[in-house]
């Protein structure tokens, strides 16, 4: 019966990497995108998650075990969470399956964030955990100390939930089309985000009993099992290997065959600032995630689905962590300057999306899929004084490889704000969820996606021409 957690991990970690599921994107882009549009996903679950469980207690098949509200610990904790994957690139399920993509700086944040909850739960900090837990107000759930049914809750959370979906897609519906890959079958396209919120939401009832037949009275969680994973590693205890250890090593081995088989897998490693970050965001990740009692699943998913005190505050400052920590640390480059070019391209992208082929100049290098580009390019990975270079015609050139969400879209922002309408911005980048993020921003803008293709295994290329309706700060004037 053990073995469903792996099958319920792997199914959860296909979702979740064909969705581009992270709550911390979600969240993040309240404050960079001044959007709720992706936040509406983590609803969705939420309300699904609500109905299920509370039809399952109803039943009396699943009999839930209520934590009770630590404030100080909850909210400390939340907060340090919410600074500590906005550092990290991503949520407690967000950076299993990033590592299951390739990327190596996901991989350093994993190990940190494994080894700071395992300190939390069953070494030199767990003095410290008890402690900050010490003011208990005993609270449980809302609903409890209303004295109403949860019933109530979920109904209102899923009537409430559906109106906002069906806003954004009606506004979706309004606007042009978001550009998708030109060169890839439908299978290979991620799935709609309020979709992969739906199917989670799915697997998160699902798993509830499963788990319980093993003996843990627990659903979808990570912090724990991922801390019980490394302890494993280092103790040999059998007894650390449950079905919530099972889910997480499922989560990985589904996301990276999705990955894979989507041609979205490749090892990517980070610079030396993105490597530090990990590691710094690593170990807040695992102690803020074991003093609120739960990540961004365990609380933002399931405690929030029980509506607990402590799931709902969490996820407040988790929030507010992500806010904070997006004001700090998530910002472009200083450098604005757009130079002029000492080459001129053979051809450049038109409306129709053709190539853009660069004249093969003595001492030339390639970039940009495949184009060649003078040695004077500058990277934003070489800490340059410049962001884009002059490719002739109005066509300028970003390159963005190697640089972690949501830096590619950041950096396209700034410079498309010096640009002028009609001018083109090619941007090379290698983040899995720019797919979907860029793009999006390019309507919300009002700009136009001209071509938009891969450039071999986790790699794409996009151009977008500057909407006449954008002003000069990059955002929509309409």
């Amino acid at each position: 019966m053990i073995l469903t957690g792996l099958l319920i991990g792997a199914v959860l970690g296909v979702v979740m990497q064909r969705g581009r599921f992270c709550v911390t994107g979600m969240m993040r882009d309240i404050f960079l995108q001044r959007s709720w549009r992706t936040f509406v996903a983590l609803l969705v679950v939420i309300a699904v998650h609500a109905i299920g469980l509370a039809a399952l207690t109803s039943a009396d098949i699943i009999a839930p075990e209520y934590s009770t509200f630590a404030p100080a610990a909850v909210i400390v904790g939340g907060f340090l969470f919410g600074l500590g994957i906005i550092l990290a690139g991503g949520c407690a399920s967000g950076t299993w399956y990033r590592s299951a993509e390739g990327l190596v700086g996901s991989w350093i944040a994993l190990a940190m964030y494994a080894l700071s909850a395992a300190a939390m739960k069953y070494g030199a900090l767990a003095g410290f955990d008890s402690w900050m837990k010490r003011w208990d107000t005993s609270l449980t759930t809302i609903p409890e100390s209303l004295g109403v049914s949860p019933w109530w809750f979920a109904v209102a959370l899923s009537i409430l939930t559906f109106l906002l979906v069906r806003r954004y897609l009606a506004q979706d519906a309004k606007q042009a089309k978001v550009a998708r890959l030109g060169n890839q079958p439908k299978w290979k396209r991620p799935l709609h985000l309020y979709t992969a919120g739906a199917i989670v939401g799915l697997i998160g009832v699902i798993a509830w009993p499963l788990s319980a037949a093993t003996g843990r009275n627990s659903g979808l969680g990570i912090t724990t099992p991922t801390a019980n994973t490394l302890q494993y590693t280092v103790t040999g205890d059998e007894g650390l290997i449950d079905w919530g250890v099972l889910l997480v090593l499922g989560l990985f081995v589904g996301a990276f065959f999705a990955a894979k088989a989507t041609g979205e897998f490749r090892i990517r490693m980070p610079d030396a600032t993105t490597a530090m970050r990990s590691v710094v965001g690593g170990l807040m990740m695992g102690v803020g995630a074991s003093l609120a009692g739960g990540c961004t699943v365990g609380n933002g998913m399931v405690q929030t689905s029980l509506f607990s005190y402590q799931g709902w505050v969490a996820l407040a400052f988790i929030a507010v962590g992500i806010g904070v920590g997006a004001k700090f640390w998530l910002k472009p480059a200083a450098a604005k300057t757009i130079k002029t070019p000492q080459t001129r391209p053979a051809g450049a992208n038109d409306a129709t999306g053709s190539s853009v082929a660069m004249s093969n100049t003595p001492g030339a290098v390639p970039s940009l899929a495949g184009m060649q580009m003078a040695t004077g390019m500058i990277t934003l990975q070489s800490a340059a004084d410049d962001k884009a270079r002059h490719l002739g015609d109005g066509y300028f050139a970003l390159d963005s490889l190697g640089a972690v969400c949501p830096f590619p879209l950041i950096e396209a922002k700034d410079v498309m704000a010096d640009l002028e309408p009609g001018q083109h911005l090619v941007i090379d980048f290698d983040c899995t969820q720019g797919t979907e993020t860029i793009p999006q921003w390019a309507v919300d803008d009002g700009h136009e996606v001209t071509d938009f293709h891969d450039t071999g295994e986790a790699a794409w290329q996009i151009t977008i021409r500057k909407g006449l309706a954008s002003d000069r700060t990059g955002l929509s004037t309409k």
